[in-house]
């Protein structure tokens, strides 16, 4: 009942007040499974992209923290190929930083924060965070390159894509840097190193 109540209310403001760049709906009506987009910020190299975002509330909420991943190819270190994030506030304490007073547009705010500012020294993608260390122009020259070819709005089927429509786009592109098997395949042989779990 807490969650049910809670989540409308934060719903309703995501909607009349939404953070900048970002918003956020029920997907189908359901009210534990969420959409968001966020918008790339001017001066990164995620710039003019959409990146579209799941958002599962566990039946727990708020006492535990929403699932959130991408759905849309992202080049980050802090984020995988399958769209799992790592970042504190999506983790329960000890390891974590959730606290039941956060909601949905501040993890939201959070993850556009990291985007435009990465964690190299807590990567999920340990090859992206040591070019993102040693060779930044590289790192931005790939970050620009997958925004343009995953998240540029001229290849957005639609404002709210539903879920297949959307993987089977992702899986369709071909011939990139990247492997789209969403089931955390690692992209063009990146190692992965698996952000600590609650």
């Amino acid at each position: 009942m807490q969650r049910a109540s809670r989540l409308k209310r934060e719903l309703h403001l995501l909607t009349t007040e939404p953070p900048p760049g970002i918003t956020c709906w029920q997907n189908e009506g359901h009210l534990d499974y969420l959409r968001a987009q966020i918008l790339g910020s001017s001066d990164t190299p995620y710039e003019k992209g959409v990146f579209d975002l799941e958002v599962v509330v566990p039946v727990r909420y708020p006492f535990e923290p929403p699932k959130i991943r991408f759905l849309t190819p992202i080049y980050h270190p802090n984020i995988d190929s399958s769209g799992r994030i790592c970042l504190d506030v999506l983790r329960l304490p000890p390891k974590g930083a959730w606290r039941p007073s956060l909601n949905i547009a501040t993890l939201l705010t959070s993850i556009q924060m990291l985007m435009n500012e990465p964690n190299p020294d807590d990567p999920l993608m340990a090859d992206i965070s040591s070019e993102y260390k040693y060779n930044k122009q590289a790192f931005l020259r790939n970050a620009r390159q997958w925004t343009e070819k995953y998240a540029s709005q001229t290849t957005m089927a639609s404002e709210n894509p539903d879920e297949e429509n959307h993987q089977s786009e992702a899986s369709q592109v071909k011939g990139s840097n990247a492997s789209q098997k969403r089931k955390g395949s690692n992209m063009s042989g990146f190692s992965k190193k698996p952000c600590s779990k609650t």
